[in-house]
C-alpha cells in the first residue's frame, strides 16, 4: 500500500528548495490511505510510485508564495503485483504458479476437516472380525432368526446392567408382567420369552444426546430395530381386530379410528396411563413439555415395546397390553371416525359375527380349530362375504381363475385327512381370488363389501410386516432408519402395482360396464387400481395359507426385492 504522502505537481519539483521528507509510518493494519492530489497537475501513477521508492527527496519549495488547492481522495490501492523477469513471457507456468502463491498466501480460508463419523476406519482383519460376530448375540439362536437379529450386536455392558437392575422392574410392573428374570423362563434358549429383559431395556434407550450409553451402537442400533418392526406389528393387530369388530365397515373409517387411538398425539397420553413416562422422561415433566420434545421419543418407546412384546410372546400379548394395560377403548368418543354417507348393506355376514359385537378378548384368545379350512379362518369369513358364492361358476369363475392360479402357483398342496376339505379349500381359494379381481365400480354401490377393500387393507399391513421381517434378518447390523428407508423404497404402491402387471395379471381385473374402458386405458386409473389388486391378494394369501404363502408371493412369484434373473 502507498503510504500516506503530500505531492505536488511533477513540473514544480525542480523549483523547490532541498527539504528532507519525514520518514513513512508503518501501517499497523491495512486502510485506506489519503492521497493528496493537486488540481493544477496531476502525476502519473507510475511516476508518483517511483518518487516513493526514492528516499530522501529533494524538494525546492517555491520563494513566492502559491496558492494551491489541495483535494483529499479515499482510495483502497491492491498491492502490486509480483515483479516478474523480463525474461519470462506473460503466460510462464512459473510465473502463473508464483502469482497463485502470492495470492493463497493473502487469503487463506480455515480447513474444514470432515466429522470424525464420516473418517473411514480400517477394516477389521479376520480374525478380530470372526471374534466379533462368535461374540455376538445376534447369532446365538439358530431356531429364532428374527428374534435373533433384534437383539443387540455385541454384549450387554456393565453400564447396561446397571440399567436393568435399577429400573427393569418398574416397567415390568406397570406392564403386567412377572417381577422374575426373563431367564428362568421356559427350558432351552429356543424359549422367546427368555430374552424379554433384553428386549424390554432396548426399549426404553431411545437416543438422548447428554447420555454416553444410549448412544452406543449396539443400544442404538438395538432400539431403533425394534421400533421399526413394531409399528407394523400395530398396525397388523388393529387391522384385524377391527375387520372382525366391524364386519361390515368399509376400511376408510377403520384407519380413521387406529390413527385416533395410535396417533402420535395420543402417544404420551397412553404412555402415562401405564404410568411408563418417567421411564422415558426422567429428568422432564411430560406435561409441560413441547410436542416436538415429547412426541418423537414417545413414539419410538412406545412402537418398540410392542416390537419386544410381539418378537417374545406373540399377537395375543400385544392386544392385551395394549387394552389392558394401557386402557384402550375402542368405543371411546375422540376414536369414532367422522360422519359420512353409508351405503345400505343388504347382504348377509357370517354367524359368528351376527350374535354380538367381538372384544379384544374374543380376537386374542381365538384358536382356529384342527380340522380347519385356513388359517386365519374368522378373518377370512371378515373379508369374503358369504354371498360371494353366488359368484361361483360364473365366466370369470370358468375361464380366468385357472390362469390366475396357475400364475400365483395355487392351490398350494395340503396334508388334509380328509378329501372334502381340500376341495372345500380350493372352492373358498377361488371365490376369494374372485374377490381380489373384483373393482370397487362394478357392484360396490349395491352391495358395499362385494369388492376387494376388505383384503386390500388386511394385505397391506401383512406385506408391510412381512418386508419388515425380511430386512431385520437379512441385514444385521442396519440401523432402523435406514431399514425403514429400504422398506419405504421396495413398496412404493407403484412398484406393487407394477409387479402384478408383469405377471399380466391386471387384464383379468373386473371393472365396471361404465368404467371399463377409462381404466384399462388411462394409466393414471389404471395403476392404482392394480396395486390394491396386488395388496388384496397379499391380504387372501394370508387369511388362507398364512405368513409363509405371503412370503413365497412376496419373493419367489411377485419377486418385490427384484433379485431374480429377468427374462431376455
Amino acid at each position: 500500500m502507498v503510504p500516506f504522502l503530500s505531492l505536488y505537481a511533477y513540473p514544480l519539483l525542480p523549483l523547490l528548495p532541498s527539504v528532507p521528507l519525514p520518514p513513512a509510518p508503518e501501517p499497523t493494519k491495512p486502510q485506506p490511505e489519503l492521497l493528496t492530489v493537486a488540481t493544477t497537475t496531476m502525476a502519473p501513477a507510475a511516476m508518483a510510485f517511483q518518487a516513493l521508492t526514492f528516499s530522501p527527496l529533494p524538494l525546492h519549495l517555491p520563494t513566492g508564495r502559491r496558492r494551491v488547492r489541495v483535494l483529499a481522495v479515499t482510495a483502497d490501492q491492491p498491492p502490486p503485483p509480483p515483479q516478474s523477469s523480463p525474461s519470462e513471457p506473460a503466460n510462464s507456468p512459473s510465473r502463473l504458479l508464483r502469482e497463485l502463491a502470492e495470492r493463497k498466501k493473502a487469503v487463506s480460508p480455515k480447513k474444514k476437516h470432515p466429522p470424525r463419523r464420516f473418517i473411514l476406519k480400517p477394516p477389521l482383519d479376520d480374525e478380530r472380525l470372526t471374534q466379533r460376530f462368535l461374540n455376538s448375540p445376534q447369532l446365538s439362536l439358530k431356531s429364532l432368526p428374527l428374534l435373533s437379529s433384534c437383539l443387540p450386536s455385541s454384549p450387554l455392558s456393565a453400564a447396561d446392567r446397571t440399567w436393568m437392575d435399577e429400573y427393569l422392574l418398574e416397567a415390568k410392573q406397570a406392564l403386567g408382567y412377572p417381577l422374575a428374570p426373563s431367564e428362568t423362563l421356559g427350558e432351552g434358549d429356543d424359549c422367546p420369552a427368555r430374552h424379554f429383559d433384553v428386549l424390554l431395556y432396548l426399549v426404553f434407550q431411545h437416543l438422548d444426546p447428554s447420555c454416553e450409553r444410549t448412544r452406543t451402537r449396539h443400544v442404538r442400533n438395538g432400539h431403533s430395530r425394534l421400533w421399526f418392526l413394531g409399528q407394523f406389528v400395530l398396525e397388523l393387530a388393529f387391522s384385524e381386530f377391527f375387520l372382525q369388530r366391524y364386519p361390515r365397515e368399509s376400511p376408510g373409517p377403520m384407519r380413521e379410528r387406529v390413527f385416533a387411538l395410535i396417533g402420535k398425539r395420543m402417544l404420551p397420553r397412553w404412555i402415562k396411563a401405564a404410568s411408563l413416562h418417567n421411564l422415558v422422561f426422567p429428568y422432564d415433566d411430560l406435561d409441560r413439555m413441547i410436542r416436538k420434545d415429547r412426541e418423537p421419543p414417545t413414539k419410538a418407546v412406545f412402537w418398540a415395546l410392542f416390537g419386544a412384546i410381539y418378537l417374545c410372546f406373540g399377537m395375543p400379548e400385544v392386544y392385551r397390553v395394549l387394552f389392558e394395560a394401557f386402557g384402550m377403548d375402542p368405543e371411546e368418543e375422540s376414536c369414532q371416525p367422522k360422519l359420512r354417507r353409508q351405503l345400505e348393506d343388504v347382504d348377509y355376514v357370517s354367524v359368528e359375527f351376527e350374535k354380538r359385537q367381538l372384544t379384544w378378548q374374543d380376537v386374542a384368545a381365538y384358536r382356529p380349530p384342527e380340522d380347519a379350512l385356513f388359517a386365519h379362518p374368522r378373518l377370512f369369513r371378515a373379508c369374503v362375504p358369504p354371498g360371494m358364492h353366488r359368484f361361483r361358476g360364473n365366466i370369470w369363475d370358468f375361464d380366468n381363475r385357472p390362469k390366475v392360479m396357475n400364475i400365483l402357483g395355487y392351490p398350494l398342496p395340503m396334508n388334509d385327512k380328509i378329501p372334502e376339505i381340500t376341495e372345500a379349500r380350493n372352492i373358498e381359494l377361488g371365490l376369494g381370488l374372485q374377490l381380489c379381481f373384483m373393482h370397487p365400480s362394478k357392484y360396490k354401490f349395491e352391495h358395499p363389501r362385494f369388492c376387494f377393500e376388505r383384503l386390500e387393507y388386511v394385505g397391506q399391513k401383512i406385506q408391510d410386516l412381512v418386508l419388515a421381517e425380511r430386512l431385520l434378518m437379512k441385514h444385521l447390523d442396519a440401523p432402523g432408519r435406514w431399514l425403514a428407508e429400504k422398506h419405504r423404497r421396495l413398496l412404493m404402491n407403484k412398484y406393487c402395482g407394477r409387479y402384478l402387471r408383469d405377471k399380466h395379471l391386471h387384464h383379468y381385473i373386473i371393472y365396471g360396464e361404465t368404467v371399463q374402458d377409462r381404466f384399462e386405458h388411462n394409466r393414471r386409473l389404471r395403476n392404482p387400481s392394480t396395486t390394491a389388486v396386488q395388496q388384496a391378494i397379499h391380504g387372501l394369501s394370508y387369511c388362507v395359507y398364512g405368513k409363509p404363502d405371503v412370503r413365497r408371493l412376496m419373493f419367489e412369484v411377485f419377486d418385490f426385492e427384484q433379485v431374480q434373473p429377468k427374462a431376455v
